[in-house]
């Protein structure tokens, strides 16, 4: 087990949407201030696997249609990239769709504060990783942070899109 990361771990899985613009972006969402976890973070849609959920695909799928209305007949399922553990009690399992405009979003405004898209590129290029320690409970931890505008991408989403680069360029 992880330095840091609770044995008892829950069952998640988030959309890591690639949207096919003349640019490739990649979007996300910056969660509401008074939410339970990760309060005023950037995220993908995303969140805990629930009983009726056939996979973490289902998961994924599920909630990111809850939280912003992206109808899942406009994701093309990619794939997964391997399962990413948090400090905070979650094992999430990154899943991978490309999304074609035109589409058309519904945000659930309890859960997400703002909809908005990265360039894909700026994502991958690895000048843009910077990884930060801190100790957290007794131990050292490590992650990433991409700061990108008035946004900073970091932990877990940060995480989830350095292993998306080294898919990408393996």
């Amino acid at each position: 087990m992880e330095e840091g990361v609770p044995e008892e771990l829950r069952p998640a899985a988030v959309l890591v949407p690639l949207v096919m613009r003349d640019t490739p972006t990649v979007l996300l969402t910056r969660r509401t201030d008074h939410l339970h976890h990760h309060p005023g973070q950037v995220s993908f849609p995303g969140g805990r696997m629930e009983e009726h959920d056939a996979s973490p695909i289902e998961t994924a799928l599920r909630e990111t249609e809850e939280e912003i209305g992206l109808q899942r007949q406009h994701v093309e399922l990619l794939g997964h990239l391997p399962v990413y553990r948090t400090g905070t009690g979650f094992e999430v399992t990154p899943v991978v769709g490309l999304v074609a405009p035109p589409f058309d979003l519904k945000v659930d405004d309890f859960e997400v504060a703002e909809v908005f898209e990265v360039p894909l590129a700026f994502l991958l290029d690895s000048a843009n990783h910077q990884r930060h320690r801190v100790v957290v409970r007794g131990a050292l931890r490590e992650y990433y942070a991409m700061p990108y505008g008035n946004y900073y991408i970091w932990g877990a989403t940060a995480g989830m899109l350095v292993s998306l680069q080294r898919f990408l360029s393996a």
